[in-house]
C-alpha cells in the first residue's frame, strides 16, 4: 500500500493534534476551574510570541506495569523546547497535569534532561514550570532514576547557566528537591504547593492538622522557610517577573550581564538622601526609600522579599550596567544579621558573584541578633557564610556605609578585609568595636564605679567615645575607608567607582573548591 504525500502530512497534522490536546478536553476544563493554565498556555505566556520550539513532541513512556500497556500518556506528560526572551535564547520544560498528572517517569525525565543538556551546551538559562503529582509509581526505580539524573544536572549546571523554578501546581516528594538546587523559585499563590510529605502522612506521624497551603503554599515558602524567592497572585504576573529577572542576568557564566540604556542622569545628586538617616543612631528608618535615591529610575528588583527582611537582597541597575544589593534594613530588628539573613545574603551574593554581577553592600548594622535561639541555631555557622561568600567573590564589590558598622558584622558586610574594591562612607558612617554605650562601659568601668557620680561619669565616657568612632574618620585614617562622601553625591560617585572596576581581573589559589559552612 502506497501513501501519498498528503496522507503522510495527514498522519502528521493528526498525531500532533492529539499530542497537543494534553489529557484531552475534560482534564483540559479541570485544570482551567482550578484557576491554572495548561502547559502550553503558559510556556506561550513565558516566551516571546510564536518563538517556542517544541522537542520530542512524540515521546511515549515504555512501562508495561500495572496496566501501563493500556495507557496513553501524550508527550509523556511534559512539554519541551526552547524560545527566546526579550530575544535571548532559553529552555523550558513545563510538566503537564493534564496527563498522568504531570507524573514523572522515565521518559518524562529525559525529555527534561535533554533540553538541560541543551541549555548547559548553549549557555542558555533553562527554565522548569513545575505542576506535577510526583514520581509515577508504576514505573518505580525508573522514576526515582529520572530524579536523580535531573539533580545531577541541576548541580553541574549550577553557576554555569541561570536556572529558574515555577512552582503552579503540587511538587511534593523528591519532586521538590530540583527547584531547590536552581537559583531561584517563584511560586503562585493559591494554586503552587511544595512539601515533602504531605497533610495525610504528617497527621498520621506526628498528630499535627495542617492544611496543603499552611504546609507548603507560596507565602509559607516565602515567608518561613525561604524555599521560594518570588511570590504571584496569577500566572500571568509570576511569567512576567520571571522576564523581569532574566533582563538582569546574563546566558552563562561566561557573558557579562546585559547593557541597558540609561534614561537616568548619571549625574543625578538626590537632596533627600541628606535627610533619610536620622542624626539619633538608635531611630529606625527604610533603606530601601535611599535604594531607590541611588539606582537608575528607582527601579529596584527585591528577591527574597518576605524572608529574613532585616536584611534586603535585589538587583537594580547603575547607568544601565546589572548590580546586586546587599543591605541592612535598620526598620526591622534594627538590621541585625541573624541566622536566616545571613543565609539569605550569602546564596544572593554567590550567585552575583557566579554571573559576574557586581555587589553593592549598604551598611547599617549593630551586630549579630543575640540570644540563645540564635546560638543554638548555629548562628556562628550561618553567619561564617557570610563572611565565606564575601570573602570568596571576585566580581566587583563596593560597600557604602551610611551609619552603624559594628563589631563581627562591620567585617561580615563587605570590609576592606574581605577584599572590598572600594569602601564609601558617609559623615554619618559609625564605625567600631561596638556601639558607644557598651563600650564606655567596658573600657571606662573602673573609672564610672570609683566615682562620685557614676551616672554622669558614664555618660561623660560614652560622649567621649562617640567623638573618637562614631565618625567614618578613624577607619579612613587607616585606610579601611576609601573615600568619605557627600550622601547627595551617592549615584554619581557609585556609577564612576563601577566603571572603574569593570576591568577587574583576580586568580585565587587553585583547587577543587573551598569547603563551604553549610
Amino acid at each position: 500500500m502506497e501513501f501519498s504525500i498528503d496522507d503522510l502530512m495527514k498522519t502528521l497534522r493528526e498525531k500532533e493534534e492529539k499530542v497537543k490536546a494534553g489529557g484531552g478536553e475534560k482534564r483540559v476544563k479541570d485544570q482551567h476551574e482550578k484557576g491554572k493554565l495548561t502547559a502550553r498556555e503558559r510556556v506561550a505566556l513565558l516566551l516571546d510570541k510564536d518563538s517556542f520550539v517544541e522537542l520530542d513532541l512524540f515521546v511515549e513512556h515504555r512501562c508495561t506495569n500495572f496496566g501501563m500497556d493500556k495507557v496513553e500518556a501524550p508527550g509523556e506528560g511534559v512539554v519541551t523546547g526552547y524560545g527566546t526572551i526579550d530575544g535571548r535564547l532559553v529552555y523550558v520544560f513545563a510538566q503537564d497535569f493534564t496527563v498522568m498528572g504531570g507524573s514523572l517517569g522515565e521518559m518524562h525525565a529525559k525529555k527534561i534532561c535533554k533540553v538541560m543538556d541543551m541549555a548547559m551546551t548553549m549557555g542558555a538559562p533553562c527554565i522548569g514550570i513545575n505542576d506535577s503529582g510526583g514520581a509515577r509509581i508504576q514505573e518505580g526505580v525508573d522514576s526515582l532514576s529520572g530524579y536523580g539524573q535531573i539533580f545531577y544536572r541541576n548541580t553541574i549546571a549550577s553557576g554555569v547557566i541561570p536556572q529558574i523554578s515555577v512552582i503552579v501546581g503540587p511538587a511534593a516528594g523528591g519532586a521538590v528537591y530540583s527547584p531547590a538546587i536552581m537559583d531561584f523559585v517563584f511560586m503562585v499563590k493559591n494554586i503552587g504547593i511544595m512539601h515533602i510529605t504531605g497533610p495525610e502522612v504528617i497527621k498520621a506521624v506526628t498528630g499535627e492538622v495542617v492544611t496543603p497551603e499552611q504546609l507548603g503554599g507560596a507565602m509559607t515558602h516565602n515567608r518561613k522557610s525561604g524555599v521560594a524567592h518570588f511570590a504571584a497572585e496569577n500566572e500571568e504576573e509570576v511569567y512576567q517577573l520571571v522576564r523581569k529577572l532574566l533582563s538582569y542576568l546574563p546566558s552563562n557564566n561566561m557573558e557579562n550581564p546585559p547593557l541597558v540604556e540609561c534614561k537616568d542622569d548619571p549625574n543625578r545628586k538626590e537632596e533627600a538622601l541628606l535627610q533619610i538617616v536620622p542624626v539619633d543612631p538608635n531611630k529606625p528608618y527604610d533603606m530601601k526609600d535611599i535604594i531607590r535615591y541611588l539606582v537608575d529610575e528607582g527601579d529596584f528588583f527585591e528577591v527574597h522579599q518576605y524572608f529574613a527582611p532585616n536584611i534586603i537582597v535585589g538587583f537594580a541597575r547603575l547607568n544601565g550596567q546589572s548590580l546586586g544589593i546587599i543591605a541592612n534594613q535598620p526598620k526591622i530588628l534594627a538590621g541585625c544579621l541573624d541566622i536566616d539573613a545571613s543565609d539569605k545574603a550569602a546564596r544572593f551574593i554567590r550567585f552575583c558573584d557566579a554571573f559576574n554581577i557586581p555587589i553593592l553592600t549598604l551598611v547599617d548594622v549593630p551586630g549579630f541578633l543575640p540570644g540563645t535561639a540564635q546560638e543554638y541555631g548555629g548562628i556562628i555557622r550561618h553567619g561564617a557564610k557570610l563572611l565565606y561568600a564575601y570573602s570568596e567573590a571576585t566580581v566587583p564589590k563596593v560597600t557604602l556605609i551610611v551609619r552603624k558598622s559594628y563589631g563581627g558584622a562591620y567585617l561580615a558586610m563587605c570590609s576592606r578585609d574581605l577584599r572590598a574594591d572600594q569602601v564609601i562612607a558617609w559623615p554619618t558612617a559609625e564605625i567600631a568595636v561596638m556601639g558607644p554605650e557598651g563600650a564606655a562601659n567596658i573600657i571606662f568601668r573602673k573609672e564610672i564605679a570609683q566615682a562620685e557620680d557614676p551616672e554622669k561619669v558614664r555618660q561623660e565616657k560614652i560622649e567621649e567615645f562617640k567623638q573618637k568612632f562614631s565618625n567614618p574618620y578613624e577607619a579612613a585614617k587607616r585606610g579601611y575607608v576609601d573615600m568619605v562622601i557627600d550622601p547627595r553625591e551617592s549615584r554619581p560617585c557609585l556609577i564612576t567607582t563601577l566603571e572603574m572596576l569593570s576591568t577587574k581581573r583576580e586568580s585565587r589559589p587553585a583547587k577543587k573548591h573551598g569547603n563551604f559552612p553549610v
